[in-house]
This record gives C-alpha cells, sequence and structure tokens, in this order.
C-alpha cells in the first residue's frame, strides 16, 4: 500500500524570528519524515516547503500552526499550493539563508 505523496508550501506568522523556529522546524520534520526547507522571509514571518506522505505532512502542518518553537507565538500558519506528486524533489530537510 503506497501513501500519496503530497507537497505544500507554508508561511508562518507571528513571533517567529529570533526564537529558534527554524530549528525546531527542521528537527521536528526529521523525527516526522518530511522533506523540504525553511527560512526567515524579509516581512518577519517564516516560509518554506514540505514534501512526503499526506500523513506526515499534515502532522507538520499542525505543529507549524499550534506548537513551533518554545519560545515562538503563532498567529496563523497559511498554506498554499498542496498538490499531489510523483516522487520528492528534496533528500533531506535543510533551512535556507
Amino acid at each position: 500500500m503506497s501513501q500519496n505523496l503530497i507537497s505544500v508550501d507554508y508561511e508562518v506568522f507571528g513571533r517567529v524570528q529570533g526564537v529558534c523556529f527554524r530549528l525546531y522546524t527542521e528537527e521536528k520534520a526529521r523525527r516526522t519524515g518530511v522533506v523540504g526547507w525553511v527560512k526567515n522571509t524579509r516581512q518577519g514571518t517564516v516560509a518554506g516547503q514540505l514534501q512526503g506522505p499526506e500523513e506526515n505532512v499534515n502532522e507538520m502542518k499542525a505543529w507549524l500552526t499550534n506548537v513551533g518553537s518554545p519560545s515562538s507565538h503563532i498567529e496563523r500558519a497559511d498554506f498554499s499550493n498542496e498538490k499531489e506528486i510523483p516522487k520528492l524533489d528534496f533528500t533531506g530537510f535543510i533551512t535556507r539563508y
């Protein structure tokens, strides 16, 4: 039984810079089994892309919406361009600068 692979872009708003949000996101993504990337934006948000089995991506989406790093304060998380993909575009999860 193969699980559907999905890809989704995300942007997290709130106090998410200067609170180790990217580090915690990277660790959580690796534990959850998703690939992709995370970066700080000039607008003070954190953005990136998630790819992996739908169940794992959904777990990560919930984490980005409700948990984040211990010192963060998430106002909201936006998800866009969600689509099924035939294969993963990344081999791991990284922080981009």
